[in-house]
């Protein structure tokens, strides 16, 4: 069995779409859309939702949890085009939102190719919980975040950061720059053809096979976290 990727037709879509982002286009080539992008990152999750619970058992691989919509929220953006030029998918914990936890997330564009994982958007309490698990467990997290082979694979873990360590944190905690993060992110870009690569699956599989462990620490704290304030509710 041919394992799935994408085409030179996927790509030559998002470049149409980005000459034409207007709404009547799509319409007209909506079926071009099913064909040509929607429908392999289809096939793509539906492997990955096999192979995932080999390596990274905690997260959701299907259509519905994990593709996101073409559409652009317009609604607070001076950029008034309605769609997205790339296909992106993410791979959330069961347990926790889609964007309440850590996952693993891809996209395919016009020139590029972005594999990454971690925490975009974490709220105060995760991102407190988050710190927490950082500054008791820094050497786990160390050994993951700065292996050789993350470092060649991903470079240095970033996002946005405070100037200064955190509150209840001290200024001199061992994990300072880490607790200065207000996001955690690992990530790598390729050029657009290594989507149309016959190897695509398998080099996607391996990138998160090896951004697995940073997923899997970031998301303990706030799994745990959600199950002592749900064993607490059940109490009551």
């Amino acid at each position: 069995m041919s394992l799935p990727g994408f085409t030179d037709d996927t790509l030559s879509f998002l470049r149409r779409l980005k000459r034409h982002n207007e709404r009547d286009w799509f319409r007209a080539h909506r079926d071009q859309y099913e064909a040509h992008v929607r429908a392999p990152m289809e096939r793509v999750i539906e492997r990955l939702a096999m192979d995932l619970p080999a390596f990274a058992p905690g997260l959701v691989a299907t259509p519905k949890a994990s593709i996101y919509r073409i559409y652009r929220d317009t609604r607070f953006s001076p950029d008034k085009t309605p769609f997205k030029t790339h296909v992106s998918a993410v791979f959330p914990h069961r347990r926790l939102t889609k964007h309440g936890g850590a996952g693993l997330y891809f996209h395919v564009a016009t020139d590029h190719v972005m594999v990454g994982a971690g925490i975009y958007a974490p709220e105060p309490r995760q991102l407190y919980q988050l710190r927490q698990h950082v500054s008791a467990n820094l050497s786990r997290f160390r050994t993951i975040v700065e292996s050789p082979a993350f470092l060649r694979g991903f470079g240095e873990i970033g996002g946005k950061r405070l100037k200064r360590t955190p509150k209840g944190f001290a200024a001199d905690d061992p994990a300072a720059e880490y607790l200065k993060l207000r996001q955690f992110l690992a990530s790598t870009e390729r050029p657009p053809g290594f989507a149309t690569r016959p190897r695509f699956y398998s080099s996607l599989k391996r990138l998160f096979e090896q951004l697995a462990p940073f997923v899997r620490f970031l998301n303990e704290s706030l799994t745990d976290g959600r199950k002592r304030h749900l064993d607490r509710l059940s109490s009551v």
